[in-house]
């Protein structure tokens, strides 16, 4: 049985004519730059978040340097944020000439550890000079939310909340309140990458904030640093959510919560699977804390025996889709090696980068096809304990 990481052919099948239709309008009424849609899309983010404003961007990568750049974060300062994440978070940092402090991650969640980044805060040689804490809710899942305020505001620097796996995620308070991911930061950015919980059908990306002046020099750095046309009182760049994607994304967001719940029915299916069939002793598998919600944008596994490399080859053969997030941390890039960090430096992430596997997990994906994969595993641990 072949089956996709992800599949987007299934999804585009069940709504179809109303994806045709909402692209038919937007060709057919000439407005095809940051027309009706696009507002439309800019509202109904901001209402589902909470916040003020949405700023569509062409991209999460542009979401977060315009975001970044907005904040006020120039060349010198520094930013603290994760090693185990997609290499856009830290790039906006550097595009800024600002400086990457990363702090290591929590072993279960994956999720950067906020007791590093207090360290961090705290004894760090220029600590006054550390003017934005990036947290990246990884997979889905929810970073304490309540904690992140806490510091934002014992250290007065800047949050910038990357959602761009998290969107609909959501954290329970000391005190009972539910808040979601996007809603505590500064500012806070998503992907619409195809392949994200909401995902286009191209690149598209989104900034949230409550700060009229954080939205304003939003919607001027995506524009050319402009506010009025031909008119630059900054420099900008050229990056605004096209009006097909917008179009395309107003139909998919009525089906986000849809899309949530089957992810979560087939995470618990295969929590259910993996205990049957005593495979927890070899995998550990997601596991969402009490008051954080997970929306599974990818479900990871994490091998407990050093073998990730030969299960995935394995389930390869048997035409199974799985993907690596991430095989090699940010803090031992290439690019980054003039930043000073060295293997051994951050044990935790390097350990994730090492152990973990992403298995198939999308809304359409089936009972069977879950089983295949967890009966595939159970196969591979079996001839693995036999050798």
């Amino acid at each position: 049985m072949k089956i996709p990481l992800f599949d987007m052919t299934s999804q585009y099948e069940s709504f179809k004519q109303e994806m045709l239709q909402a692209i038919d309008r937007v060709i057919s009424s000439g407005r095809v730059i940051l027309g009706p849609e696009v507002s439309e899309f800019e509202k109904n983010i901001a209402d589902c978040i909470g916040a003020k404003h949405g700023i569509g961007v062409a991209n999460g990568s542009d979401a977060l340097f315009i975001a970044l750049d907005a904040l006020g974060i120039k060349k010198g300062d520094y930013v603290i944020t994760t090693p185990y994440t997609f290499f856009a978070t830290v790039s906006c940092i550097t595009r800024l000439r600002a400086i990457p402090i990363f702090a290591d991650i929590d072993p279960i969640t994956f999720n950067i550890d906020l007791d590093k980044v207090e360290d961090i805060l705290e004894n760090h040689p220029e600590r006054d000079k550390i003017k934005a804490f990036i947290p990246v809710h990884i997979f889905g899942q929810t970073i304490d939310l309540e904690r992140i305020t806490a510091i934002r505001e014992k250290y007065t620097i800047k949050i910038l909340e990357d959602c761009a796996q998290s969107i609909g995620s959501t954290w329970i308070n000391s005190d009972g309140s539910v808040i979601k991911s996007a809603s505590v930061g500064d500012a806070a950015t998503f992907s619409f990458f195809p392949t994200k919980n909401l995902g286009a059908y191209g690149d598209g990306g989104m900034i949230v904030t409550s700060n009229e002046q954080t939205a304003q020099k939003c919607k001027a750095l995506r524009n050319h640093g402009s506010k009025k046309k031909y008119h630059h009182e900054i420099v900008g760049i050229n990056s605004r959510l096209d009006e097909l994607q917008a179009a395309i994304l107003n139909v998919k967001l009525k089906k986000l919560t849809d899309f949530i719940e089957k992810r979560k029915t087939i995470a618990l299916k295969y929590a259910q699977l993996f205990k049957e069939k005593n495979l927890d002793k070899y995998i550990d598998f997601p596991a969402p804390k009490d008051n954080g919600t997970h929306v599974y944008h990818q479900y990871v596994i994490r091998l407990k025996k050093g073998n990730r490399d030969e299960l995935r080859e394995f389930l390869t053969k048997k035409e199974i889709g799985t993907s690596i997030y991430y095989p090699k941390p940010l803090h031992l890039q290439p690019c980054f090696e003039y930043l000073g960090y060295k293997e051994g430096d951050l044990p935790v992430a390097e350990r994730a980068c090492f152990e973990t596997l992403a298995l198939p997990v999308f809304p359409e994906m089936r009972d069977g096809e879950v089983e295949a994969v967890v009966e595939s595993m159970k196969v591979f641990f079996k001839l693995e304990e036999m050798r």
